[in-house]
């Protein structure tokens, strides 16, 4: 049986981004990036340009990093979205333009307040905008899952008779079921005259749990692009996990008729690196990803795979990037095997001084702990990416005690725009009492809404890295910290979503 190309459209630096609290900075999304590049994705959708200069800049620096994917950039049907898209991605080896309107009742006439005429019309023109830059256009219909399947024919006629080659149909609330979004694709690719010049594509929330069983669905009747992104992350509930459908593809490749040309033994490492950037650790119990995805407790279980593996694992752990073998380096080690290793690992220091800088925390953390794992080198990495950002808060010393029966407290030091600032507090435990110590200090009136704390590695020497998530005026930031000391690691954290606050800029974003 032959197989058709599935092209994987990989949405984590643009919808994934939009989960509250996911925002990257402009190196965390090209470091992001490159590790798509690594795996091989098809496509990877940036940003949206017109949202922001910090969005555009980031799409930029993205379209200038990756020379073996496409670089996408998103834009409402507006000519000056189109225009900044083009501009953003013009230094890219290839280029796409992915522009949107949308075709529900309720959206046309609530949201946008024109007729469908006129969205044809505003469409017809977004395409031929983002002609004027690439030929590779994709167009999507936003809540297609929700619009009025003749007038769905006649929009996406219009768009391809006008340039587009990719036609994306979202289900933008996750209300499709996998039966009817499957026929929703068949139908389309079967009523659309000129419907064989182009590739369907799909892109499914997460919002009934059905992203990836809509994904497949689709793909069993004809689409042949799936939009996704890394460990599921998106807006609400999320987007099918492209994880997920890579391996079931692969895995099935006898129902779906069609191959990816992902490297899947870089999937673990592309999602460790997404966990550690957006501070949104992975489910122990997710598919492909969570530590327990090749687990076995049961003795049935356990007893079945030592006779033949095959017999609960339905894919083998190293495929996906799985392994035993991740010590490798320690105190002794030098800056040659330091570099190799993080070229190993897909990781690009930009500048020599950055490599310099994260060889000597390496070797801080040698002196700490015995054994360094790739987990330790990744979160050590992403601590220096963040020190590149505009850094008004920096911890100092820290010292803390905590005591049955008696209040803990914290003494601190910590720096403000160069200058030393000192406060000390009581609090419910060492934690609690760090953070009102940075607070006396700072007074930044910064809700916390989320804080948590994961073991990089195992061991009692392993690092801790703390995710710190604050709010303040509409504005939600991740603040990452990893170190052996949890409190020390917990103040940094705190620091970083701090200065994340400060740096943070406005962004708009839409969805499909």
């Amino acid at each position: 049986m032959s197989h058709d190309h599935l092209i994987i459209f990989d949405t984590t630096l643009r919808d994934g981004e939009q989960s509250p609290g996911a925002s990257m900075t402009r190196e965390e999304k090209v470091r992001i990036a490159r590790q798509l590049e690594r795996m091989r994705v098809d496509i990877i959708e940036a940003g949206f340009p017109a949202a922001s200069n910090g969005d555009f800049e980031s799409v930029q620096a993205v379209a200038r990093a990756i020379k073996n994917s496409t670089v996408c950039g998103l834009a409402r049907a507006l000519e000056r979205d189109v225009q900044r898209a083009g501009e953003a991605l013009a230094d890219a080896s290839s280029a796409r333009i992915h522009t949107f309107i949308a075709t529900s009742p309720i959206h046309m006439e609530k949201k946008l307040r024109m007729s469908p005429e006129q969205v044809i019309e505003q469409a017809v023109k977004a395409v031929k905008w983002a002609r004027r830059y690439t030929d590779d256009v994709e167009f999507s219909p936003e809540d297609a899952g929700r619009s009025d399947l003749d007038f769905l024919c006649r929009i996406l006629e219009a768009v391809i008779a006008a340039g587009a080659r990719t036609l994306n149909i979202p289900d933008t609330v996750g209300y499709s079921v996998p039966g009817q979004f499957g026929e929703l694709i068949y139908r389309l690719r079967e009523r659309i005259p000129n419907s064989e010049q182009v590739v369907f594509s799909v892109h499914c929330h997460n919002d009934l749990g059905l992203a990836v069983a809509n994904s497949l669905s689709a793909v069993q009747n004809g689409a042949r692009q799936v939009e996704c992104t890394v460990n599921g992350l998106g807006e609400r509930a999320g987007n099918a996990a492209l994880e997920e459908i890579v391996m079931a593809v692969r895995t099935r490749a006898d129902v779906f008729g069609c191959t990816t040309r992902i490297d899947a033994t870089q999937i673990v490492p592309v999602s460790r690196l997404v966990a550690s950037i957006t501070g949104f650790a992975v489910q122990p119990n997710k598919a492909i990803v969570g530590i327990n995805a090749f687990a076995h407790e049961s003795g049935i279980h356990q007893d079945g795979v030592l006779k033949h593996r095959e017999t609960y694992e339905i894919m083998r752990a190293e495929d996906v990037g799985w392994s035993a073998n991740k010590m490798v380096l320690g105190k002794h080690s030098g800056r040659n095997a330091f570099r190799v290793r993080l070229t190993e690992l897909g990781i690009d220091l930009a500048t020599e001084e950055a490599v310099n800088a994260a060889f000597a925390r390496f070797k801080y953390l040698a002196d700490k702990k015995h054994e360094i794992f790739d987990e330790d080198l990744h979160a050590l990495v992403g601590e220096e990416a963040s020190a590149g950002a505009v850094q008004v808060y920096k911890l100092v010393s820290l010292k803390v005690c905590s005591e049955t029966g008696e209040v803990p407290y914290a003494q601190l030091v910590m720096s403000v725009h160069g200058v030393e600032a000192s406060a000390n507090a009581t609090g419910g435990g060492p934690v609690d009492a760090t953070f009102k110590a940075l607070e006396k200090i700072v007074n930044s009136q910064a809700e916390l809404q989320l804080y948590s704390v994961n073991n990089i590695t195992t061991g009692t020497d392993a690092q801790g890295e703390v995710t710190v998530r604050l709010s303040k005026a509409g504005r939600i930031v991740n603040g990452l910290g990893a170190n052996t000391d949890i409190v020390v690691a917990s103040a940094e954290a705190y620091l970083d979503a701090l200065n994340g606050l400060y740096n943070k800029l406005e962004r708009a974003h839409p969805q499909i």
